[in-house]
């Protein structure tokens, strides 16, 4: 591939804002600041750079790690005791250094926003060192006999030869020429600046710096670590939360930079919009936690400052109240299409199999059945990683299909977290019902039919929720339909 210089963002570039973010962050701007001021949120922050420290150099490849060992260093500390004899791939103390060296580079991220500087080109030199400070060397291909060959590492400084990586297939990729990487950075930082003056939004801004920065390529290596600091640096300014991409990320996200190359940017703002709902969401349910273990006077004085507030606009049971009326119409939409699939799959059969039981059960809130399935949409919850809270608010639809196997859809939509003030989420599960001892059924391989909660709020406009909720709906249906289709 060519190397052409950056573009601006395109000129349709409203279209590919997240429609799910801005509610989102309206729910979490509330809470927001009682939770900065807990014990509980300053340890969960310190995870979560420990958890982008690590896994910014699996994804670089700089070294590898255990999943379990991984989360005994998120948990505890970047130590060396803690990584036993053949975790890694790399001699442990090196490891260690890199890792801490990233973290720092993170720190240093906030400080620089509490600074309110601007983003310069002095700056990125500064996090390049310092991300660099504990590697001294790295590869570069001779461009005249295609070998690859160990050089010194400049650290904090511009590239001075080219750095255009070989691929599998024997093409080379080619980034900026050294002697462009000057005006080519320039640029960037103006055009950036720009996006910050127009309010951008944050996974658009993000997004474009961070590929146009890898356009570039100025630095001989680590530009992939400094590219995700940079796309940080615009969350943590919008008072977000820093870019976290781990190894099972690496194919989506390698895949979103390649579309990018080739003009689209919408896969890699995706996949940016997505971790910062991870995060969201994650942050939103230490609310509960916040206020049953944080006893400090300070924490309980703001937490009732924080409600006399909401009071004064709009009750929490209001907001509540239209959450739920949201709900309410996702599962209507819900209960059709399901009830669609249900006539569609037994038309199909009617013909070659006898026995075809093919159904849907539907419990709307308030149904003396909206209690069941707690097991379900428990163990759907500890998979996508939050609480599942079912005490104020749950409603569900199956769609059982008795063909051969026992086979149900579960669609569940109920509170995230333990705390309720008019957050809502929807999670969809399969699994099966095995024949078991006096005509009883066991659950088996129960699994979530998506990566993370179909989430919405009070804080929703119904026209775009119903548009976000839709292609979800049917991303459910597909994955399930598949998940029947391999116990056939």
């Amino acid at each position: 591939m060519l190397w052409q210089p950056i573009e601006d963002l395109p000129r349709d570039w409203q279209s590919l804002a997240s429609s799910e973010l801005p509610p989102l962050v309206t729910v979490w701007n509330e809470q927001a600041d009682r939770l900065r001021q807990s014990g509980e949120f300053q340890i969960f922050n310190e995870k979560l750079r420990r958890e982008i420290a690590i896994e910014t150099g699996i994804i670089e490849r700089l070294y590898t790690i255990d999943r379990g060992i991984t989360r005994l260093l998120i948990e505890q500390g970047i130590e060396e005791a803690l990584i036993p004899h053949g975790a890694t791939d790399r001699p442990v103390k090196q490891v260690v250094s890199l890792i801490k060296d990233q973290e720092a580079a993170i720190a240093g991220l906030f400080d620089f926003v509490g600074g309110h500087r601007i983003l310069s080109t002095s700056y990125i030199k500064q996090v390049h060192q310092l991300l660099t400070q504990s590697q001294d060397s790295t590869e570069a291909l001779d461009p005249i006999t295609g070998k690859i060959f160990p050089v010194l590492l400049i650290k904090g400084d511009w590239k001075r030869q080219p750095n255009n990586p070989l691929r599998p297939d024997g093409s080379v990729h080619e980034y900026c020429p050294p002697e462009q990487v000057v005006s080519e950075m320039d640029t960037l930082i103006a055009w950036h600046q720009q996006h910050c003056d127009q309010k951008i939004p944050p996974e658009i801004a993000a997004a474009w710096l961070h590929h146009r920065f890898t356009q570039i390529h100025p630095f001989q290596d680590g530009n992939g670590r400094v590219a995700r600091c940079l796309a940080s640096l615009v969350f943590i300014q919008a008072r977000w939360f820093p870019l976290v991409l781990t190894r099972d990320d690496r194919a989506i996200y390698i895949m979103a930079l390649e579309k990018a190359d080739q003009g689209s940017l919408s896969s890699l703002i995706h996949l940016f919009a997505k971790s910062q709902k991870q995060a969201f969401l994650r942050s939103l349910g230490l609310s509960e936690q916040v206020l049953s273990e944080t006893r400090r006077t300070q924490v309980i004085i703001s937490s009732i400052a924080e409600k006399l507030k909401q009071n004064q606009s709009i009750s929490i049971q209001q907001r509540c109240n239209k959450a739920e009326t949201f709900a309410s119409s996702l599962f209507s939409i819900a209960s059709s299409r399901l009830q669609d699939v249900a006539d569609e799959i037994k038309l199909s059969v009617q013909n070659f199999v006898d026995d075809a039981q093919v159904f849907t059960v539907p419990a709307p809130a308030g149904d003396s059945r909206s209690h069941y399935h707690r097991y379900q949409v428990v163990e759907t919850a500890k998979q996508l990683g939050y609480f599942a809270n079912l005490r104020n608010y749950h409603a569900w639809i199956q769609l059982v299909m008795n063909v051969k196997t026992s086979t149900t859809l579960l669609v569940s939509f109920h509170v995230l977290g333990h705390e309720y003030r008019g957050l809502l989420v929807c999670t969809a599960c399969a699994y099966h019902r095995d024949e078991a001892e006096e005509g009883e059924r066991n659950i088996s391989d129960i699994q979530s039919l998506t990566d993370s909660p179909f989430q919405f709020s009070y804080a929703d406009e119904e026209e775009n929720l119903v548009q976000r909720f839709e292609p979800w709906l049917e991303n459910v249906i597909m994955t399930g339909l598949e998940y029947w289709n391999k116990s056939i």
